[in-house]
């Protein structure tokens, strides 16, 4: 089995497959200071709640959670019943191993990994994810920058780019729910199912 892709493989094990640790004190850096460095995820909570019922899914996990703003949503709109969970690297208390569900949630992630890191990052979510994925992807550089001056978006590519890394791990892309922003910027939001 390969060590990478199986589902025998712990985080802990693997979590230098997903993010450097240089990378990850970057991470650590811009949420201890977020000034709205991942702190937006709530918007999606009734387009998550939508997908809760649609694949009746009784857990969700938000992968690269942030803030946590989207899980306190979530519970506000969800049944008790169905398990919130989250994981971030770059934010200590929800560091640790996640664990799988139905529903696995990634908004305004994928285009902060590592480049070299987003075949592992895909992975990983495919292994988590027992029904879907729920995405948004920025297609436009972020207003953030990293500690060396680098874009907090480390990849910039356009939908049909992430389209093709999408089919190419592994999942069935079908389009996603429309943005609740009254002005949506440059973003692509799927619905991932492997």
């Amino acid at each position: 089995m390969d060590p990478l892709l199986g589902r025998y493989v712990t985080v802990e094990l693997a979590r230098h497959h997903l993010i450097s640790p240089e990378y990850c004190e970057e991470q650590r850096i811009l949420h201890a200071a977020p000034r709205g460095y991942g702190g937006k995820g709530d918007k999606w909570a009734p387009a998550v709640a939508d997908l809760v019922e649609q694949f009746s899914a009784s857990s969700v996990l938000d992968y690269g959670a942030g803030e946590g703003n989207l899980a306190v949503a979530l519970r506000q709109l969800l049944p008790s019943s169905v398990r919130i969970a989250e994981y971030d690297p770059g934010v200590l208390r929800i560091e640790a191993r996640p664990s799988f569900a139905d529903l696995v949630t990634c908004t305004d992630v994928l285009e902060h990994v590592e480049p070299e890191k987003l075949d592992a990052v895909l992975a990983h979510l495919k292994m988590l994810a027992r029904k879907a994925v729920f995405a948004v992807i920025a297609t436009r550089p972020s207003n953030k920058t990293l500690s060396d001056g680098r874009n907090a978006h480390l990849i910039l590519e356009q939908d049909a780019w992430w389209v093709d890394r999408l089919l190419a791990a592994g999942f069935q892309v079908s389009p996603g729910p429309k943005s609740p922003s009254l002005k949506p910027s440059r973003e692509l939001v799927v619905v991932l199912t492997p």
